[in-house]
């Protein structure tokens, strides 16, 4: 039986214009791409890192 994994629910507070592509890259591998929209994502090392780098455009609003 598998274990459940945790989640992470993050928002984008922040637009991705006038930023860098890496940046642009980085929101939409978080399934963000507009001002308000949540996404639900696994809570991994990969996730958080990618959360660390567009700290700026995004806000986690819950666990």
């Amino acid at each position: 039986m598998a274990k459940a994994s945790k989640t992470i629910k993050v928002e984008q507070i922040g637009s991705a214009i006038r930023r860098h592509h890496s940046q642009r890259s980085t929101l939409i591998g978080l399934k963000l791409n507009k001002i308000g929209r949540i996404a639900e994502l696994q809570d991994t090392p990969e996730v958080r890192g990618m959360i660390s780098k567009v700290q700026h455009l995004v806000r986690v609003v819950g666990e």
